[in-house]
């Protein structure tokens, strides 16, 4: 070890007494001042313009520094360009100045001197490493309670990035005595393992070892505060080949070991390497260290309790890809590593999660232009051209009439759809048709705990012009209920719907909660008794009307001791209708922390048509406003409203009413059997409709709220809760007017400081 030590000095102060270590040094601190402070001053700008510019400042420790959107991302990706120029006379040196024969000849084994010198690159990148962390250690004074465990993982990636670089770049310079060829081979190199996890990544095995020798995106997970066993080995594994093979090669100049034996070590220490990473990228066999403060890289409670369930059985997930849907770029075998990679965090507590895939050609049902597209082709013609384009084998697809045989997804429009499957269930987990994409923790989580219980079923009621669950009119609420694409339909958030026609059928005993929406003719005595009758044995209600209609509803809500009031609810504005209003929720509503997020957001909901609802209190059950009417804007007008009314004043003596109107109630009771009993009840039943949950101005939560909505009237059991504590680095501890200065400091002062010590180092040195 001292011999080793010795060495690492002496070529460490060799690096210092040449001016490339000093150059790369200070272009290095310019590049991390240069974006350190363009990224402050960025987020600074956003904190002063404040309102809804601030609250994007959030995990600020994350945004500044973090992988990928932080300037670690643009730091790392231009590290390759440095180290060429220190590596390249590690070994070329000696080789070319002939004191290589000089250390074959002295008591000192080719491993020290190898080993020795890599140290050496190792040390200058810790210096490099601690460069960057100067800047993160700024942040810690600039950024308000910062992510501390953050900055600690990112600056263990960037120095294992940079020790791979290092070791990468001494092995080429044990190969020629041009330091200046070892340069650009170092390069080719570093360009080769970057591009090469994207080779033959639609072959399995070699999918698999072309992943595991890329170096691009490595320091990812740590770049974003996660780390784990499988990268520490990768690095670990790329120094260990690199470092072996320069010691392998500076042997075989003076070996007489036959080529073939050579050969032969090469491959051994090679494949040993390889080994050694694809072993330790094993899912099972992983292990994880989330060093974020809020644990962001790992799973919510409510995620790993639902898992923890599935200990006593394997949990299968099938990715059905039909070639014919646009999504399948993302499902096609070159993807493979990027789905990994979104199970792993599920595969972290659940190893024997088994994905498998399925491939086939059919129809694609949500595009009614697919097969106007191709006039004059069969859809095997189709077909078979999508397979020349992607260039994919054939034999991978299985033709409709075979995938029919084993799984019916004409429910599914044959879209890109993952099959769950645990002890005998199943369900389906979907792709949206938003800018995500991919299912996200809460969806996912939606379609594991289906697994695991019996599934809410939300039953509307049919039979008396109800609004439509199935349908996609304006009115109606597909969106809602059942839209494949949609992520914040409830078929997606874990529900199960139906519908039921009480003049037929009775309610279904297994049901979650009965949801009656604006129906247009009265209840007759029979459907009323029912509906009754189910309220009595402490069913859940969603009950929803219309003005206009005030007395097709009013003998149900009799009951209730609710009422519907005469009139409509309007809005002054000057962009919307009149009958448009935008109200508040509730402020004492706490279904969920989403909706306590949405109260102190003031997030409003929307309600095309409204009346107020008067309510009486009832002993039995406790009375909950959900949502208010904004008072300062809107009012009450009992005289009926014209649909073309597009100036409406407040006036008396028609009888119109100022003052806070509720618009929807929710009705609690305790029932005999420790369960509560939840109701609901809203004069109006657009907030939930097509046009509503697609509006873009204003904006609105209707589609959160209404989620939240049938949350509570299936107990809280969906949608999951995988909210997260509230991050603490939110605030820069900066004005403005400092920027100028930190800039001339950062960028110019210091470098130029750093600069003038070098070259008087340097030349007293020469004058030694």
């Amino acid at each position: 070890m001292k011999k080793i030590a010795r060495i690492t000095t002496i070529e460490l102060a060799t690096l210092f007494y040449s001016p490339i270590a000093w150059l790369v040094l200070i272009i290095f601190l310019i590049q991390c001042s240069s974006s350190y402070t363009d990224m402050l001053s960025g987020l600074l700008t956003l904190q002063e313009l404040g309102g809804n510019y601030k609250q994007q400042l959030v995990f600020l420790t994350a945004q500044m520094f973090g992988y990928p959107n932080g300037m670690t991302y643009g730091i790392t990706s231009n590290l390759y360009l440095y180290l060429p120029l220190l590596t390249m006379g590690l070994i070329s040196r000696e080789l070319s100045s002939g004191t290589i024969k000089l250390l074959y000849s002295s008591p000192v084994a080719v491993k020290d001197i190898v080993l020795g010198k890599f140290f050496a690159i190792a040390g200058y990148s810790l210096l490099l490493t601690l460069v960057y962390g100067a800047y993160l250690g700024l942040g810690t004074l600039h950024v308000d309670k910062p992510d501390i465990g953050l900055m600690c993982s990112i600056l263990l990636g960037v120095w294992l990035l940079l020790c791979s670089y290092g070791a990468i770049g001494l092995f080429v310079s044990c190969l020629t005595s041009y330091q200046v060829v070892a340069a650009f081979s170092t390069f080719v190199v570093f360009a080769f393992l970057a591009y090469i996890g994207n080779v033959w990544q639609d072959i399995d095995f070699v999918r698999d070892v072309t992943y595991a020798l890329s170096l691009a995106g490595r320091i990812s997970n740590m770049g974003s505060g996660l780390i784990t066993t499988k990268d520490l080995f990768y690095f670990g594994s790329v120094i260990y080949i690199f470092i072996g093979l320069s010691i392998l090669k500076l042997n075989a100049i003076r070996s007489t070991d036959s080529r073939m034996l050579k050969a032969a070590k090469y491959f051994a220490l090679i494949i040993s390497g390889l080994t050694i990473g694809f072993v330790a990228s094993r899912p099972t066999l992983i292990g994880y260290l989330d060093t974020t403060a809020t644990k962001t890289r790992t799973l919510t409670k409510a995620s790993q309790d639902i898992i923890k369930k599935m200990n006593d059985g394997e949990l299968e997930v099938t990715s059905y890809i039909n070639l014919l849907d646009y999504n399948y770029p993302y499902g096609q075998p070159a993807s493979r590593n990027d789905d990994l990679e979104r199970w792993l965090p599920y595969i972290r507590f659940k190893p024997d999660l088994n994905l498998r895939y399925e491939y086939y050609y059919d129809s694609v049902l949500r595009d009614p232009w697919f097969h106007k597209q191709f006039p004059d082709k069969s859809l095997d013609d189709i077909a078979a051209n999508h397979m020349n384009s992607y260039r994919v084998r054939k034999g991978l697809f299985k033709k409709p009439a075979e995938m029919r045989k084993i799984i019916n997804l004409r429910p599914e429009e044959y879209r890109y759809v993952m099959q769950l499957k645990y002890k005998g269930k199943t369900t389906f987990l979907r792709l949206f048709d938003d800018p995500l994409v991919f299912p996200s923790e809460k969806e996912t989580g939606a379609a594991l705990k289906r697994l695991t219980m019996k599934v809410p079923t939300i039953a509307f009621l049919q039979g008396e012009l109800e609004r439509s669950p199935t349908k996609a009119g304006d009115k109606d609420y597909r969106m809602m209920t059942s839209q494949l694409a949609f992520r914040y339909a409830m078929l997606n958030q874990g529900f199960d719907f139906t519908t039921v026609s009480l003049k037929d059928h009775d309610i279904p005993p297994d049901v979650s909660a009965l949801v009656i929406a604006d129906p247009k003719i009265a209840f007759d005595t029979c459907v009323l008794r029912k509906v009754n009758a189910f309220i009595d044995s402490g069913g859940n209600l969603l009950i929803a009307g219309e003005p206009g209609k005030q007395s097709v509803l009013n003998p149900l809500l009799e009951k209730l001791g609710i009422k519907m009031m005469d009139g409509t609810i309007v809005q002054k504005t000057q962009d919307h209708s009149p009958s448009l209003t935008l109200n508040f929720i509730g402020k004492d509503v706490a279904f969920s922390k989403a909706l306590k997020k949405a109260v102190i957001d003031s997030n409003l909901i929307s309600m095309p048509t409204v009346t107020a609802l008067q309510y009486d209190s009832l002993p039995e059950f406790s009375v909950l406003p959900l949502v208010m009417t904004d008072e300062r804007a809107a009012w009450r007008k009992k005289a009926a409203l014209s649909s073309d009314s597009v100036q409406v004043n407040f006036t008396a003596a028609e009888g119109d009413e100022r003052g806070k109107f509720a618009t929807m109630v929710g009705l609690l009771r305790k029932l005999p059997n420790g369960k509560e009993q939840h109701i609901i009840v809203s004069a109006d039943a657009d907030f939930m409709s097509t046009l509503e949950m697609s509006r873009y101005l204003p904006g609105v939560n209707n589609f959160g709220f209404s989620t939240e909505l049938f949350g509570w009237l299936s107990n809280g059991e969906f949608p999951v809760d995988v909210d997260r504590p509230e991050a603490l680095d939110k605030k820069i501890n900066l004005k403005g007017d400092d920027m100028p200065f930190l800039k001339l400091l950062l960028v110019w002062i210091i470098p130029a400081v750093m600069a003038v010590s070098a070259i008087v180092l340097l030349l007293r040195r020469k004058k030694q």
